[in-house]
């Protein structure tokens, strides 16, 4: 088994070393790579990247798009240049604490699950807003609803399934609302989700949280277009 990490970067130069440099201390239970997709940004931080930021991984993949188009565009393009028979995603910012994954890969190496997502429901958090959460918790509920699947956190940074349930999903999505397509796409699969508590630490609109409530709106259109369509 190996894994494919996906790493969309948009404009992350104040945490995109710490956040790579984390991920090669971390004990990964099977070989992998990461694949950084830079979204069109304009500060230089990919390209400085060095290969010994992440000395743990077996391939370090960087690719700069022309323009900023989106963290779905982003994501969309790493995964097409994956080849691991587990794909995930890694946000370029501290949020989400790479030494988790371990943890995460777990049911899904076991074959217990072919999908599992990190809920940051249950385990330590420190969100930066109230309505972000109940946003969240809204769209999450709404995804439950039109699968018929339980779920408690559809737009989790830390989604993670094998390569036979991604070539089942019909990705279009370019923007956030690429959480609600994976969700809504995995669901509909007939994928049971598998969720095991994280540890979160939100950052500020100050320190570059880009994600606003009309992202929300797109999500919970982007379910029921995945629960009508398909895609």
């Amino acid at each position: 088994m190996k894994l494919s990490l996906v790493m969309p970067v948009y404009n992350e130069g104040p945490t995109l070393r710490s956040v790579l440099e984390r991920l090669g201390t971390v004990d990964m239970p099977v070989p992998w790579e990461l694949i950084v997709v830079d979204d069109g940004s304009i500060d230089g931080a990919s390209g400085a990247i060095e290969r010994d930021w992440v000395p743990t991984a077996e391939r370090v993949l960087v690719v700069k798009a022309r323009e900023n188009r989106g963290k779905g565009s982003a994501l969309r393009k790493g995964f097409e240049l994956a080849d691991g028979d587990i794909l995930g995603v890694q946000d370029a910012d501290l949020e989400y604490d790479p030494v988790q994954i371990p943890e995460l890969l777990a049911p899904i190496l076991d074959g217990d699950t072919d999908v599992v997502f990190g809920t940051r429901q249950f385990g330590s958090h420190a969100s930066y807003s109230f309505w972000y959460v109940v946003g969240n918790r809204t769209i999450s509920l709404v995804a439950s609803a039109l699968f018929d699947r339980y779920v408690t956190d559809a737009y989790t940074c830390y989604k993670f399934f094998t390569r036979s349930r991604y070539d089942q999903l019909r990705l279009t999505a370019n923007g956030f609302e690429i959480e609600a397509e994976l969700t809504g796409g995995l669901l509909r699969s007939g994928a049971r989700l598998f969720e095991i508590p994280i540890n979160y630490t939100a950052r500020t609109r100050a320190e570059g949280k880009k994600i606003k409530p009309s992202d929300g709106l797109r999500g919970v259109v982007r379910l029921l277009r995945v629960r009508v369509r398909g895609w």
